[in-house]
């Protein structure tokens, strides 16, 4: 006895009773309709990790990390140096490993505090170039790929220390990230850091050196990242941003401002005249004050707002003032009476 392999719908059922009353039996009418649901294939061998939020933040960390990158590596190199974000993508290790040429500059990253290790992977078109502008060349490098000599490690491990220093700084907001360069290896296959089915969160970024173009791929295993899996998240993200700019970012202005120079005048008195009257002024005439009584205190200015209660007097053979108060510890009623008329004839 054959088994059943389909069941028919309810439109199906109704349409095969009214073609066998019409008589109408053709095997054509008795098809199934197409299924027109969309459906997402789920591979469990490679399951999501990171959620589309996440991906998100991690994308935003690491654009403030190559913009970061653009300007120091411009700085060393004396060339132009663009690096931008063009992917997160979440794979497993294996097929990473598979993506990258051979050989390659693999820099395994110690990401403390954070356990386990990260890896950043320079395209061989970027490393050459770096090194081809340091050693004082035009910077376009050589097209024949080999392995690094130990000169060549030496200075690749000057730049990508510097550039984790950036990388700290992206970091910030989420974890007090302390990377640091554990050693260089050329064959991917020698990079064993997690098991070949582990996921990752690889970052591609865009990276141009005057006028050779390559990648720049950071591997970050999800055991490695999975502590502060909560804090990869927007509420987070913004919000520790919006604490960074009220504190530490509210201290660096206070420390940058108490080093600038403003203007400092002890101020006698004021009037009013025309400009003619400025003009005919000579030698021995008497100008009257209004607003200032004899014995009264100067007004110490920094800039144009009142600060300062002084006297006048001398230090050694230089004309100095004595801070009495500060007009902020002032009363009102002390206040009007300072600045009631008076004169005072000099």
């Amino acid at each position: 006895m054959a088994a059943m392999t389909e069941v028919l719908s309810q439109d199906e059922i109704d349409q095969l009773l009214t073609a066998i009353n019409a008589g109408d039996t053709e095997s054509e009418a008795f098809k199934p309709s197409a299924d027109t649901r969309k459906i997402k294939i789920y591979d469990f061998k490679r399951p999501d990790k990171f959620s589309k939020e996440q991906i998100r933040t991690v994308s935003i960390m690491h654009e403030t990390f190559a913009r970061l990158t653009t300007t120091s590596l411009s700085a060393q190199l004396r060339s132009m140096v663009h690096v931008h974000v063009a992917s997160v993508d979440q794979l497993t290790y294996e097929e990473f490993i598979r993506s990258i040429p051979t050989p390659t500059t693999l820099a395994i990253i110690n990401m403390d505090p954070l356990k386990g290790n990260a890896i950043l992977e320079i395209d061989p078109a970027i490393t050459f170039s770096i090194i081809d502008r340091l050693f004082g060349g035009t910077g376009t490098g050589t097209k024949a790929q080999h392995e690094l000599t130990d000169i060549e490690t030496s200075v690749m491990e000057g730049i990508i220390v510097r550039i984790l220093g950036n990388m700290r700084e992206a970091w910030t907001t989420v974890i007090d990230l302390r990377p640091r360069l554990g050693q260089i290896d050329t064959n991917p296959q020698f990079a064993q850091i997690v098991p070949p089915t582990e996921m990752v969160v690889l970052v591609t970024l865009e990276t141009k050196v005057g006028e050779v173009e390559g990648m720049m791929n950071f591997c970050i295993p999800y055991l490695t990242i999975e502590p502060i899996i909560s804090k990869l998240s927007a509420q987070f993200w913004y919000s520790s941003v919006r604490r960074s700019t009220t504190t530490e970012n509210l201290n660096i202005l206070k420390e940058k401002l108490s080093c600038v120079e403003v203007s400092m005048v002890a101020e006698i008195g004021q009037i009013q005249v025309s400009v003619g009257d400025v003009i005919s002024l000579q030698v021995g005439d008497v100008v009257r004050l209004y607003n200032t009584r004899i014995g009264d205190p100067y007004s110490l200015n920094v800039g144009n707002k009142k600060k300062f209660l002084c006297r006048p007097g001398v230090v050694g053979k230089k004309m100095a003032v004595q801070i009495i108060k500060k007009t902020a510890d002032l009363e009102q009623s002390e206040l009007e009476d300072f600045s009631s008329d008076g004169e005072e004839v000099l």
